[in-house]
């Protein structure tokens, strides 16, 4: 889209070049035919160290925008955002692909539904009722069971294997909403990308990212029921048990094991070897590798077990 057509979408005037822009990006990885925003300001700095072609922000931070990018003023420049991730959104298919490619000795059921421009790797096996979506890759020697969905644009490495239901690539939980508490949808424009030898367990859900990638590392073990949210990072052989839950954009190291029905808040940094207990609530980043932690606060699991000593003791 031309900027001027962008500029008319969202109610912004705008001086400067109308340029072409041919997607939505973070204010650190945009380039100049692309767009960026920043909605708070403690992101002041990567808007001035931006290459994006233009910023949406408000009248507050627009001083900020670097001589190399145009300003486009709103009064909320998250909502407009949302507006226009919309506009930059992939097809959910695309007929005009070509058909799907699938290597040799692979064994695809008939009841699976390969999309136009996947892409199947050798000696993989696909079973009923599995959906890869368009521009989709399957790496060598990959398992997928019964009712697996992997949404288009996602990329799944060799030796895995991905158990029933597990869903790859649906959309993260993202939305702005206004000063009326009504919620715009955001789009998300990145994909999933699994490298090799990761073992997801059944009807897990793994989100794509709003922009870029979300990336479980080699050798990661998934099991049942986990929730892996948009733009998250899963470090080499980290283990995500049962009902573990990690929220968008937090970052884990490698061989990090989280237990049971444990969690993290969003925008976390997790130091490798860390282990987490089962039900541990992480609420800050870990910044110390090797330690054990369990608890809601999160405490060292040394310290929770002398807690939990001291409160049954106030019981007898």
């Amino acid at each position: 889209m031309k900027l001027d057509k962008i500029a008319k979408l969202i109610n912004s005037d705008f001086s400067g070049q109308n340029i072409e822009i041919s997607g939505m990006n973070t204010l650190k990885d945009a380039a100049k035919n692309e767009i960026s925003f920043v909605s708070n300001s403690k992101y002041i700095r990567d808007v001035q160290n931006s290459n994006a072609g233009a910023i949406l922000v408000d009248s507050k931070n627009k001083e900020f925008v670097p001589s190399t990018s145009v300003a486009l003023v709103v009064d909320n420049p998250y909502w407009e955002m949302a507006i226009l991730s919309k506009c930059f959104s992939s097809p959910i298919e695309n007929n005009n692909l070509p058909l799907a490619i699938v290597g040799e000795g692979s064994k695809v059921s008939a009841k699976a539904e390969l999309a136009n421009g996947s892409k199947i790797g050798k000696n993989c096996t696909i079973m009923a009722h599995v959906y890869i979506g368009a521009e989709a890759v399957i790496g060598d020697n990959t398992i997928i069971y019964p009712n697996v969905t992997v949404y288009r644009d996602c990329k799944i490495g060799n030796d895995c294997i991905i158990h029933a239901s597990a869903t790859v690539g649906s959309d993260g939980f993202g939305f702005s909403t206004n000063k009326l508490g009504e919620h715009k949808k955001i789009y998300q424009n990145g994909n999933v990308i699994i490298e090799d030898n990761v073992e997801i367990g059944s009807s897990t859900a793994i989100d794509r990212a709003v922009f870029s990638s979300t990336i479980i590392k080699k050798g990661v073990r998934i099991d049942n029921l986990v929730q892996v949210g948009h733009n998250c990072v899963i470090g080499e052989y980290s283990v995500l048990v049962a009902q573990s839950g990690i929220s968008g954009s937090t970052t884990m190291g490698r061989n990090v094991v989280m237990g049971g029905q444990s969690a993290t808040a969003g925008h976390l940094q997790i130091a490798p070897f860390t282990t987490m207990a089962a039900r541990s609530g992480v609420t800050k980043s870990i910044i110390d590798s090797g330690k054990t932690f369990a608890g809601f606060p999160l405490m060292e699991h040394k310290t929770w077990l002398k807690l939990q000593g001291k409160i049954a003791r106030l019981l007898k």
